[in-house]
């Protein structure tokens, strides 16, 4: 025999275990493929060398002012640092006269984040240091050196950070103590057949490591060819490098068949706005990535890449504009994708229906006038559950298709599709696609591809994918060596066909060729990450200050634009707020999965927001009712009220600083306010109330009973407390009917253990409901004793560290029971719940949604209804059986739980990663029982809620001024035979026209005839999309003495705008 037989068949572990050795760059690289790698290289003087200016604390200078600095000498294995620290290092570099002809690296690996720089200032690649994966260390000098090159400078930008921030373990707290090590910088040549080997024998490994089974016979032949490359290689003998390609160049060309899985794969380099990092960091990770970007585009003429999120996008405007005018050239080529359609990738439980809104309005006219053009997919791969809203929203906003991958994550049943129509509330539906290799960061590995095929749970009706590939969060995206494995696996017998491609065309070619696709109903509820509907509570609550505060400020400023009053509507000051509080709806800071810089760079932004809009607001009051006795409250008779919900309104209202001299009934203890009904404030309109003008109210009294119960009772209910502040009983004094079950409460305080199995901010796990200590009061005392209004104190200590301070009142005009809490909280891994339990059965609770409601399981029949033992809900929980209902109300939270007849709302939480301190400290915030003849579809509970989130705005007046008021009574826009519709929003047009946009929503689920009348003139009424184009001329009738009035048909669930032009 000539040479000796090959029996790998016979021993495949020992053949795949060499072939790992010949990939190593460990043990054995001596002897692997990596040793054939480099020609050339070279380190340190004459050929580097190396300066170094620290910018003081943690400031994030520009390339300008760095530039300017004093630098100084340092060698390789200088340390950077403390952690968020910024260094400019200046690099000298001569390349050697050797090195002539050949392509010349620049190999730079600080360990943490950094950017190349030209010495003019451009930025020209990030750096990803480190020495695991994700790493990309090297800068193409150039693609082909001189023989006498002359020395060349360039800056590299040191960010004291790593890819995840800087916990101990990914999601842990940050180090503020964290250096980085600066390795040997290098100038190096690689050898081009060496790296052509290295990527085929990648692709061949994946193959036969995680890609096809011992079953197939392609994975013989990957083994055979890898066997017969370690015979054939020689590392100190680079002419077999030559025999080797050949080798892997016949099993590559093997080509798979026309009836091939069709992959659509897309670059993509998933930036979370902020996370385990700051905003500012952000905008770096940003410049770093699509900088590296450009450059692999202009190398791969196939290559696609996508980014989405236009706030990034104008962070790059603003901050990096030569590097922005290079994008923008890239995507006129059609080649850098910007996707999306919104302002960041946004949270899709916690913002309102409005914010939905305003995520596309910003997004869409942002990528409009940039790029001229719209998007056609929502894309939002990492967002922890979707809205059953969605839907409608996407399409309004003037997209088809949706994106998102995150409920490949469900932690209690599998996502039974990947391919289908979701359909929404209203009926409206979107094309949706999962990515089956399961990832929005995948690597270009064969293994993924296969199982794009094989986790496809909906090939039967399509035969394609999408396949998002690249290094997220400051890794770059995709890298070299993944578009070099992209290359070879395009066309290869047992992989599926692989092609770059926009989303848009995957999308329209299932659109067109798949008509038998499955339907998903209602929302994606995401089976983890329940803790987010409560983590951050401050964060939270000033989400739901902005956005009804900028509801306000938008409706007060455009009426008094339309009366002709002396106020310019701040169109650009509202837009830059909506963005604001649009960019803290990102995906990880809303739901309070932040490091702590974050919430403290939030709570700056969320003080600006309030405090700019607050002062705009008072700008349209005064313009509104300046006239009409406007003073201090110390100096009033009276107060103007204006009722900016679409339906009439009876209030007690509180007013600080004004005195009992004026009659006032009753004054409250716990800040002396004066209290005073506001009465049947009509709906968009104005009211003047009187300091003495009870409105016939039946006074409301507390006392204490002959079993010494505590009692708050007016004409519509009687609440009775025991001295462990528990409500135990609650009796509708209109229909006799006790709520509470004999031996039970509400108003329980449940002190929960909350350790999840991993990602601490994130998760609140099944298993938490099984172990918890009720808290008791130390003193329940009665503290006003009406007329208006009647409250009593309850004080408790809550776990070993904490104390609660709640006021529970009852107004002599509303049935609702309101409970004002306020929290030292201090715990460590624990959960604090509300619970009530109500004589009411019912196999589903409903809770609010965006622009309406969804019903949930009050039992856990099956594991996808056990799966829901935490739930989102907005303003309200409601559970109700035919004839008889309650809601439990809020003013800031979001995580509700219903099991059989009592309903919970979670308050508190205190996880320890990736915020230490999360939640420590002061809460205040409110909760509320509203009980309600007939079931949900019959009650005022959206109503109700939207009153206990929305007070009436208020202005001191004199009254005797006031009483001449040519506003008085004015209902500026009223709803009528609707009582299921709401108005949510009055606001200007964007175009900055004269217009006025007003939305509507039906709250119920059934359908309507609204009549929306104003007493505003216009010309005439459209509805519109979301961005606020005309989709139907409809008729704007005029009445005599009555306004204007247009009749709009709704929907269940639909959301209407109307475009009134001036």
């Amino acid at each position: 025999m000539e040479k000796q037989m090959s029996y790998f068949q016979k021993h495949p572990d020992i053949t795949k275990s060499c072939f790992r050795n010949l990939m190593s760059n460990g043990q054995f690289k001596k002897a692997s493929i990596h040793a054939s790698m480099f020609e050339a290289r070279v380190t340190g003087a004459p050929h580097v060398q190396l300066e170094v200016w620290s910018a003081p604390s943690q400031e994030r200078p520009t390339f300008e002012h760095a530039v300017k600095q004093e630098f100084k000498s340092i060698e390789s294995g200088y340390s950077f640092g403390p952690s968020w620290t910024t260094h400019w290092v200046r690099t000298t570099l001569q390349i050697p006269s050797d090195f002539a002809g050949k392509e010349v690296r620049l190999l730079f690996n600080p360990e943490c984040e950094s950017m190349v720089w030209s010495a003019d200032g451009e930025p020209l690649q990030g750096l990803t240091g480190g020495n695991g994966d994700p790493k990309r260390h090297e800068f193409i000098l150039t693609g082909k050196a001189g023989s006498n090159e002359a020395k060349r400078v360039l800056y590299l930008e040191v960010a004291c950070n790593d890819m995840f921030g800087l916990g101990d373990y990914l999601i842990g707290p940050p180090d503020p103590n964290r250096y980085f090590t600066l390795k040997p910088v290098e100038l190096v040549v690689k050898r081009p057949k060496a790296c052509a080997l290295y990527h085929d024998l990648v692709v061949l490994r994946q193959i036969i490591d995680g890609g096809l089974s011992e079953e197939s016979p392609r994975w013989w032949q990957a083994l055979s060819a890898a066997d017969k490359v370690m015979t054939a290689y020689d590392p100190t003998d680079v002419g077999t490098l030559d025999a080797c390609l050949e080798i892997t160049g016949e099993f590559f060309k093997a080509k798979t068949g026309n009836a091939a899985h069709q992959v659509y794969a897309i670059g993509n380099c998933h930036i979370d706005t902020a996370w385990l990092w700051p905003y500012d960091e952000t905008k770096r990770k940003i410049a770093r990535s699509w900088s590296t970007q450009l450059g692999l585009l202009e190398k791969y003429p196939d290559y696609m890449f996508a980014a989405s999120q236009a706030q990034q996008f104008e962070w790059l405007k603003e901050l990096y504009p030569g590097l922005f005018a290079r994008v923008k050239e890239q995507i006129k080529r059609g080649r850098f994708i910007p996707i999306g359609g919104t302002w960041v990738e946004m949270d899709c439980n916690i913002p309102s229906g409005e914010s939905f809104v305003r995520q596309f309005l910003l997004g869409q006219r942002f990528f409009e006038e940039n790029f001229g053009e719209r998007c056609k997919v929502f894309w939002l791969p990492d967002t922890f559950g979707y809205s059953s809203q969605l839907p409608q929203i996407v399409r309004l906003a003037g997209a088809e298709y949706f994106f998102t991958q995150k409920l490949s994550w469900n932690n209690i049943n599998k996502f039974p599709h990947t391919t289908f129509r979701w359909v929404g509330l209203d009926g409206s539906d979107v094309l949706c696609h999962m990515c089956p290799a399961e990832t929005y960061t995948a690597e270009a590995k064969a293994d993924q591809l296969i199982s794009s095929v094989k986790k496809h749970k909906d090939i039967g009706y399509t035969n394609e994918s999408l396949y998002l590939y690249g290094y997220g969060d400051g890794g770059g995206g995709p890298t070299e060596d993944m578009l070099e494995r992209m290359n070879r696996m395009k066309d290869v017998d047992a992989l599926p066909k692989v092609k770059h491609a926009h989303p848009n065309d995957y999308y329209d070619h299932v659109k067109e060729n798949s008509k038998d696709l499955v339907t998903w109903n209602g929302e994606l509820y995401f089976e983890l990450h329940r803790g987010t509907y409560t983590s951050q509570a401050k964060t939270k609550k000033q989400n739901r200050q902005s956005e009804y505060l900028l509801r306000d400020v938008e409706m007060l400023s455009a009426i008094a634009r339309s009366l002709g009053k002396d106020l310019v509507y701040p169109s650009a000051e509202v837009t830059r707020l909506w963005k604001l509080v649009c960019l803290n709806q990102f995906h990880d800071v809303i739901p309070g999965s932040s490091i702590e810089v974050v919430y403290k760079d939030s709570d700056k932004i969320y003080a600006d927001v309030l405090e700019s809009a607050r002062s705009m607001k008072e700008n349209a009051v005064v313009a509104l009712f300046g006239d009409s006795g406007m003073c201090a409250a110390e100096e009033a008779t009276g107060m103007l009220v204006f009722n900016s919900t679409s339906w009439p309104r009876t209030d007690v209202i509180a007013v600080p600083g004004m005195g009992q001299h004026l009659g006032t009934q009753q004054v409250r203890k716990r800040d002396q306010a004066a209290l005073m009904v506001a009465a049947a404030v009509p709906s968009g309109g104005v009211q003047i109330v009187s300091p003495s003008n009870d409105a016939d109210a039946v006074p409301v009294s507390a006392y204490y009973d002959s079993n010494g119960l505590v009692v708050l009772e007016n004409l519509y209910v009687t609440a009775k407390f025991n001295s462990n502040g528990h409500l135990t009983s609650f009796v509708d004094r209109r229909t006799e009917r006790e709520l509470v079950p004999q031996g039970q409460a509400g108003n329980v305080m449940r002190l929960h253990d909350d350790v999840p199995i991993f990602w601490d901010a994130w998760d609140i796990e099944i298993n938490h409901l099984h172990k918890f200590f009720v808290m008791n009061a130390s003193n329940v005392a009665i503290v006003d004793e009406g007329p208006l209004l009647a409250s009593i104190s309850i004080e408790m200590s809550v776990g070993k560290n904490s104390r609660m301070r709640q006021f529970v009142s009852l107004s002599a005009v509303s049935p609702r029971l309101e409970f004002g809490c306020d929290v030292d909280w201090h715990e460590s891994h624990k959960c604090l719940k509300a619970a009530f339990t109500w004589d009411i059965r019912s196999n589903n609770a409903t809770y609010e949604t965006q622009y309406g409601v969804v019903q949930r399981p009050t039992h856990r029949n099956t594991t996808w209804d056990m799966a829901k033992f935490e739930v989102c809900a907005h303003k309200f929980g409601d559970l109700s059986e035919f004839g008889y209902g309650v809601a439990l109300l809020n003013d800031s939270k979001y995580g509700y739980a219903t099991l059989d007849n009592t309903m919970t709302i979670t308050l508190l939480r205190s996880p320890k990663s990736p915020d230490a301190n999360c939640d420590m400290g002061h809460q205040s915030f409110r909760y509320a029982v509203y009980p309600h003849q007939g079931s949900f579809n019959e009650s005022r509970v959206v109503q109700e809620a939207y009153q206990f989130n929305v007070p009436l705005v208020q202005l001191p007046v004199d009254m005797s001024v006031a009483a001449t008021c040519e506003l008085r009574g004015s209902s500026f826009f009223a709803l009528s035979d609707a009582p299921n519709v709401v108005l949510d929003a009055v606001k200007a047009a964007e175009d900055g026209s004269q217009d006025v946009i007003v939305r509507l929503y039906e709250a119920y689920g059934g359908r309507s005839k609204a009549v929306l009348t104003t007493k505003l003139a216009f010309g005439g009424v459209v509805k519109t999309n979301i961005l606020e184009e005309q989709m139907e001329k409809l008729e704007l009738m005029t009445a005599a003495g009555k306004g204007q009035h247009v009749v709009v048909d709704l929907k269940p669930f639909e959301v209407v705008t109307l475009r009134f032009r001036a």
